[in-house]
């Protein structure tokens, strides 16, 4: 194996799926019936995303509601920054999921928050839920739907 590609490949799945939005694997199997799902969405002009998000979300075969087990906020070109995440139903309004968090810097050139844990637990909304990352001072949102 050519040791030169490893440190580009390691680079390239740190920058597609940061360290916090893939927590650890849990011991146990995953139950029977279940459908976990990660979706990303980035949002901002330039390369990266600023802000971007990544939603863990799971639920039965054939059921029409989705939990969010966790979401993860990040921004690029920053040192500092505070930020929430938002949820809207389908025909509902506008609320906010998670309150303002501090984000920490990863020692680069970005920040990130994170709410919720690993599994099969969180708020449950319906199919075609949004769920949004917002940081203070930045008007862009970066959105994932629910599918």
């Amino acid at each position: 194996m050519n040791r030169k590609i490893v440190p580009v490949a390691v680079a390239l799945v740190a920058v597609l799926v940061p360290a916090a939005a893939t927590p650890a694997a849990s011991a146990a199997p995953a139950a029977a019936g279940y459908v976990d799902t990660r979706v990303r969405g980035c949002a901002g002009k330039g390369p990266g995303c600023r802000p971007g998000v990544v939603v863990h979300h799971w639920h039965k075969r054939g059921a029409s509601s989705r939990g969010v087990g966790w979401v993860y906020a990040s921004r690029e070109g920053v040192r500092s920054g505070t930020a929430r995440w938002l949820v809207k139903t389908p025909g509902g309004s506008w609320k906010m999921g998670g309150g303002w968090k501090r984000a920490v810097s990863t020692g680069g050139s970005f920040v990130e928050a994170a709410w919720g844990r690993d599994g099969h637990t969180g708020p449950k909304y319906p199919r075609g839920t949004k769920i949004c990352a917002q940081f203070k001072g930045l008007s862009t949102k970066a959105c994932v739907t629910l599918k």
